[in-house]
Order: C-alpha cells, then sequence, then structure tokens
C-alpha cells in the first residue's frame, strides 16, 4: 500500500496535546501566544496517520464491543521477538519482556527500584528533560557528563569525564538515550562497548532508552547496547512502539531485562499495570504489519530534513543544523544571530506563530537552540519555516 504523507489531517478537537492543549501549554509559561493559526511542532509524535494495519486491528477490537481487562498473547511476545531479530538482529526472550505503560513512566520506575535519595544518576546533556526531572523529583542527583560539541554541529561522548564520575561510589545508575534526544547521536559499537564496560567496571547501571531505534536515516545503523556488550546483565532497555509507528497515546512501553534478580525487582515496583486490549492489538499489527509503511516513512522524514537543511542553508545560513543520525527531531543553533535565547523565542512563538521546544529545556548546553519535530506533513513544516525565516529577515 502507497501511502501519502502529505495529506493534511485535523487533529483539532481529538484530544491531542498539540492541537487542542493551547491553554496549558500558555500556562506552562511555553509561549504566550496559541490560537487556531498556531503551528505546535513541538511534541514527539506525528501528524500523520498510522498503518493501515493498525487501524484495522483497532477496528476489530473495538467491534468486539467489550472492553474489559486484558492479559498478553503468546502473539504479542512473539511480535517484539521478531521485530528487533528481523530490524536489529536482536535476541530477545519472552521472560525478558516487561510491559509498562510508558518510558517516562518506566524511567521513574527504574530509578526508585535501583537507586536510593541522594545516588548520582549520569545523563548527557542536551537530553530529553524527563530524565532530569525523574532524578530530582526523586531526591536523586543529576551528575551531567555534557556532550561535546564541535563546530561541525556533531557531539560525541566525553569518556574521561564520563568515567571520572562513573567511578564515584555514591553514582549508581547512567540513563543513556540512543539514538539520542535531542541531539540525534546514533552512538557507535565501540561507543556503546566503552560505555557498558566502564558501567560494568564501577556497578552502575544503564538504563538504556532506545525508543528511537527504528527512525534512522538510511545510511545509519542502530544497534541495541544489551546486544554488543560484552556482558548484558547490567542493562535495562527501553523499547517501544510509541515513536516508530505514532502510537504515543496508547502507551506501549516495552521493558528488557535480562538479569533476573533486576527484572523481578522491577516487576516488583511496577506492580500490575494491565494494558488496553487496544494496545495489544496495535502493537501486534504495527510489529507484524506496519513495515512497509515504516520503510516508506523513513523515505519520507528524510526528504523533510534534507529540504530543512537546505533551505536553511539559503534563508537562514546563521542558523546551524545537520540532518540527525536517527530520530524525527532536528537541533538548530540560533547563537549565530548574536541575540539573547529570548529574543530568539519571541520571533519564533510569538511573531511566526510556530510553536517549537527552547533549547534550555534540555539543560544550559541548550540555551542558544530549538528543537523541531518535523513528522508532519511537508507543506506544514515548509510553511513552518517560512513564516520563521519572515521573522528573522532584518537580522540576515
Amino acid at each position: 500500500m502507497k501511502y501519502n504523507f502529505d495529506e493534511m489531517v485535523n487533529r483539532r478537537n481529538t484530544y491531542s496535546v498539540k492541537w487542542d492543549g493551547g491553554q496549558y501549554i500558555k500556562a506552562a509559561g511555553i509561549t504566550e501566544r496559541y490560537d487556531e493559526e498556531t503551528l505546535p511542532l513541538f511534541t514527539a509524535d506525528m501528524d500523520l496517520p498510522v498503518p493501515q494495519p493498525v487501524i484495522d486491528a483497532l477496528h476489530r477490537t473495538v467491534d468486539n464491543r467489550i472492553f474489559g481487562y486484558s492479559v498478553f498473547p503468546d502473539e504479542y511476545y512473539e511480535a517484539i521477538q521478531n521485530w528487533f531479530k528481523r530490524r536489529h538482529n536482536w535476541d530477545i526472550q519472552k521472560e525478558e519482556i516487561i510491559y509498562c505503560p510508558g518510558t517516562v513512566y518506566a524511567t521513574d520506575v527504574a530509578i526508585r527500584a535501583f537507586t536510593a535519595p541522594g545516588d548520582g544518576v549520569i545523563i548527557q546533556r542536551p537530553v530529553y528533560p524527563p530524565f532530569t526531572r525523574s532524578i530530582i523529583e526523586s531526591g536523586r542527583k543529576v551528575i551531567n557528563n555534557p556532550l561535546r560539541y564541535d563546530e561541525n554541529g556533531y557531539y560525541s561522548i566525553d569518556f574521561e569525564d564520563f568515567e571520572e564520575k562513573a567511578k564515584d561510589e555514591n553514582t549508581k545508575m547512567f540513563i543513556l538515550c540512543n539514538p539520542h534526544n535531542p541531539t540525534g547521536r546514533i552512538f557507535k559499537t565501540e561507543e556503546l562497548k566503552k560505555i557498558s564496560q566502564i558501567c560494568a567496571d564501577h556497578n552502575v547501571l544503564i538504563v538504556a532508552d532506545e525508543i528511537h531505534g527504528d527512525l534512522i536515516r538510511r545510511e545509519q545503523t542502530f544497534v541495541p547496547i544489551a546486544k554488543v556488550a560484552e556482558q548484558n546483565d547490567h542493562i535495562i532497555t527501553f523499547t517501544a512502539i510509541n515513536k516508530t509507528f505514532n502510537l504515543a497515546g496508547l502507551h506501549t512501553t516495552n521493558v528488557v531485562i535480562s538479569n533476573p534478580e533486576l527484572r523481578k525487582t522491577f516487576s516488583n515496583h511496577i506492580d500490575i499495570k494491565s494494558p488496553t486490549p487496544f494496545a495489544i492489538s496495535a502493537l501486534i499489527a504495527a510489529y507484524n504489519e506496519g513495515e512497509d509503511w515504516l520503510e516508506q516513512l523513513l523515505d519520507y522524514l528524510d526528504g523533510t530534513m534534507e529540504w530543512v537543511v537546505q533551505f536553511l542553508a539559503e534563508k537562514m545560513p546563521k542558523v546551524k543544523v545537520r540532518i540527525p543520525e536517527g530520530t524525527y527531531v532536528m537541533w538548530m543553533d540560533f547563537s549565530g544571530y548574536g541575540i539573547s535565547p529570548k529574543e530568539v523565542h519571541d520571533r519564533i512563538y510569538n511573531r511566526a506563530n510556530v510553536l517549537l521546544q527552547d533549547g534550555r529545556m534540555f539543560g544550559d548546553e541548550g540555551r542558544d537552540f530549538q528543537r523541531i519535530c518535523i513528522p508532519s506533513p511537508r507543506p506544514m513544516i515548509q510553511e513552518a519555516f517560512e513564516r520563521i525565516v519572515r521573522e528573522f529577515e532584518d537580522l540576515q
């Protein structure tokens, strides 16, 4: 089936955070302006219809007309196992899989299950903001191993600093984001092996958020850290259908833990979390029948990213941006304009009426940046950038 990702689907009045949450977005101080002309491109979900087999499966679930408590069938686990074997050559055992209603929730559970108040948790800023929130709200200590940013806009790991912080006896956990959000880095096999060994040597548990692992560029390869590590009994991996197939609203994360003791501890802390029948049927359909849709999506995302980079090079050359190795977010450096982050924000959010995500939310390292989520119809992305260009014309 050929999918038309240029189709503009009206998401207003569908309970969408992006399109119906204006009062909450303004109350949170993200923007002063939110109206019917706002283009919201800040949230990591897609404005693109999901695979047709998923829609068909959900219709069949609705047609049952009863939505009681649900149980996982063997097909659920087999769909996960077959997907990761097929796409990433990663063998996962059924007993290693634990369902969790969301990746942020899974992060909270892991922190509380495996660390104590006052313990240190390493993150690599600029990084997904809920990591910081989960650490702080649980009474743990944020240990920042900032990624190195070079003149070409490329990020790399400072391993000397990483090991220095990992060997501190109070450091108990490292949250790995791979592919990295928002920088788009996919860490190479040798980097992952080194990370794993450092953490193993110093008894640091690795929590690997790999939910963007299927959203990679054509010339790139994503490798799960648990697959390449010499030992993986200190690794917990988060996988999900929410980013890959635009199913975030179904709250379906799967946690993979090979170590039986860690698995038991995590399960005890998560308690019983029953899935909806919609989550079960959607996952089975997505992993078993959604591959063709994903291949078309990847081509579409690549094309949009290429357009963005070319457009900015021609119209806003002071913005530094590169095509990310993975994810569907783009990380734009506005420091070349020599104006304050506040003024950058005002020009984009209030004057252009385009809602992005301020880089400062990802840590001080992101103060001059803006993150945009680009899995929307390309005409919408093009309109957003044309609006932004007009508000920076006086500075070109």
